[in-house]
């Protein structure tokens, strides 16, 4: 026994009991078992917690950088019919005709951007046949 074993043929008959360093051992590691499970759901709880949070943040970030491309795109149509209509009322002195055609084209061309970005309208690139 002094170097760590155990004889199991003793005569006391108990050979079928563990001894009772065996069952704290035992007692100990069912205990230890029972904490890492609660453990384990907790961090999983916590993790589909944050999952489910992040998504929430990118959903939010993706609609609002939808929200800005829409807009610029509205933007972006109404100022270049603009430039253009005040560039051909310099070029013809037609003033304000040609600023008032192409901001209300420009205007109408944005709108029609913004429909196609959105999924509204058709795009350009369809089979037209």
């Amino acid at each position: 026994m002094a170097d760590g074993t155990r004889n199991t043929q003793q005569g006391d008959g108990n050979s079928q009991q563990p001894p009772a360093d065996e069952a704290a051992l035992s007692a100990r590691l069912t205990h230890l078992d029972e904490r890492l499970s609660e453990v384990r759901k907790d961090r999983d709880n916590r993790s589909a917690r944050q999952g489910s949070e992040r998504q929430t943040a990118s959903a939010k970030a993706s609609a609002m950088a939808r929200g800005f491309r829409l807009s610029s795109e509205l933007v972006a149509g109404v100022v270049v019919g603009a430039v253009i209509g005040w560039g051909i009322d310099r070029l013809f002195s037609t003033s304000p005709w040609g600023l008032i055609v192409f901001f209300l084209l420009g205007f109408a061309a944005g709108v029609i951007n913004l429909m196609r970005v959105a999924g509204v309208a058709p795009s350009d690139s369809s089979d037209r046949s």
